[in-house]
């Protein structure tokens, strides 16, 4: 790489003491920003192009920048370009650089436009590529689980309440539900496509410019809908970010639920699935620990990704409309964002594919806690013309008498439940067995077999 004549910031005809150190330090963005080198080289070809078809810049012009602005991305992709801290951002670094390559005919390239709309062009570029790569994880993730839920769907175990055991579920329904909050979590991340989708190239610093320009031209050369409304709203607000950030912060919540389940589930107390030696870790004094530690990160994560959110609302919050320095903290919290949520994404995928369900312990638990008691009620309303309140109190008197002798309801005969409610007969006694509580749930979303079958064979179609 030549070396550059003048190793001075472009503002430096104005500006004539050299930048603090200190203030050069944290005023740099470039270690950040150079992430975005691709969507910064592709807007500035589309803005050249546009500039030469509104013969705004000649063919030459057009084709010697061009030229050079891909010659720069071969560089920075086989990692040989030098990043400068002294040019703050990767703009000014590949411009500087373009300098050096084809000469003072660089200088057309910022013609008709400012840093300000092009680091959100940039932006937005990135984040309409990455919100789709994080709806193509998560597809990955639900299609994990619809595996796990098909393989259980005759798994009985207790559904909780305050951690107690309230009616019997099947685990493919449980696991079902997770798969419509990552759905959810989807659908969040596609509307978030649409405030990604308008174009903010051309609109300058904050109030257009002078050129005639096609802003519809460059709208399309780099895939959105069309431009962007009014110029100082383009590059004062950050909602579009916000948006991302709280998309994301619901994605980490629902992954940091299912991860405090599972840890939950596989304690001693509960036993109620086994973990991969893939995703435990051990102890360095007991020997016999496995421990959830990256179920554990993944719940842990969940703050760091609040805490991006909460940082973008505050900046955002006391802040005039247009450009100001505050801004440049956003592609350092959404890069950090993305990283964290794409990477927890997979590592749960992963810890649900290596995921073993305790089958045995599941069912002895789903056979304790008098779990089919609301079925007695509901036994008692539907063949004995009660209301539900006069049900409720009957079944909860005769769970205090079982409870009182210490059994179960299933093992009190009918002569045990007549003496409490005259009417009931043999019939009764189906009411207790597990299978056909969990499948007299045929409502529509309801726990039966034949309703998880239907919504697993939905998704399948759906993905």
């Amino acid at each position: 790489m030549s070396k550059n004549k003048n190793n001075q910031a472009i503002w430096n005809t104005r500006i004539k003491k050299k930048t603090s150190n200190l203030f050069q330090k944290v005023g740099s963005s470039i270690h950040i920003d150079k992430r975005l080198y691709k969507e910064d080289i592709k807007g500035s070809i589309a803005h050249v192009e546009m500039l030469f078809k509104q013969k705004i810049i000649s063919f030459k012009i057009k084709n010697k920048i061009v030229y050079g602005l891909q010659r720069i991305e071969k560089e920075i992709s086989k990692n040989k370009f030098e990043f400068n801290k002294e040019y703050e951002d990767i703009h000014m670094n590949i411009e500087k650089r373009l300098f050096e390559i084809i000469g003072e005919e660089a200088g057309y390239i910022h013609t008709a436009r400012s840093r300000n709309d092009q680091i959100i062009t940039d932006l937005k570029v990135w984040m309409k590529f990455s919100t789709k790569e994080i709806n193509n994880v998560i597809q990955k993730l639900i299609k994990s689980i619809l595996k796990v839920a098909e393989k259980n769907i005759e798994t009985i175990m207790p559904g909780f309440t305050h951690l107690k055991n309230a009616q019997p579920i099947s685990l493919g329904h449980y696991l079902m539900a997770y798969t419509e909050m990552f759905n959810r979590d989807m659908q969040r991340f596609r509307n978030n496509l649409q405030s990604l989708d308008e174009n903010p190239l051309g609109v300058s610093a904050l109030a257009g410019t002078s050129f005639d320009i096609d802003r519809n031209y460059t709208s399309k050369k780099l895939g959105f809908r069309g431009p962007t409304k009014n110029s100082i709203d383009t590059v004062s607000d950050r909602d579009f970010v916000l948006d991302f950030l709280y998309s994301s912060s619901v994605c980490s919540m629902h992954i940091s639920r299912i991860a405090e389940e599972l840890i939950i589930w596989n304690s001693e107390g509960f036993n109620l699935i086994i973990l991969s030696d893939k995703v435990v870790t051990g102890s360095s004094i007991m020997p016999q620990k496995k421990n959830p530690d990256l179920l554990e990160y993944l719940r842990g994560k969940t703050g760091s990704i609040y805490g991006n959110f909460f940082s973008m609302l505050t900046i955002l919050k006391g802040l005039p409309i247009s450009y100001f320095k505050d801004l440049q903290d956003d592609k350092k919290i959404i890069f950090e964002n993305f990283d964290v949520l794409i990477n927890c994404l997979r590592l749960l995928d992963e810890v649900l594919n290596n995921l073993k369900p305790n089958k045995k312990r599941m069912l002895e638990l789903a056979q304790s806690g008098y779990i089919t008691a609301t079925d007695l009620a509901d036994y008692l309303v539907k063949n004995h013309s009660m209301t539900f309140r006069n049900a409720y109190k009957k079944t909860a008197a005769i769970i205090n008498y079982a409870e009182k002798k210490k059994k179960k309801l299933e093992d009190l005969d009918i002569v045990e439940l007549k003496k409490i409610e005259p009417q009931l007969n043999e019939g009764v006694m189906k009411v207790f067995d597990l299978k056909n509580s969990i499948n007299s749930k045929k409502s529509y979303g309801g726990t039966s077999f034949d309703n998880i079958k239907k919504m697993i064979l939905k998704y399948k179609k759906l993905l």
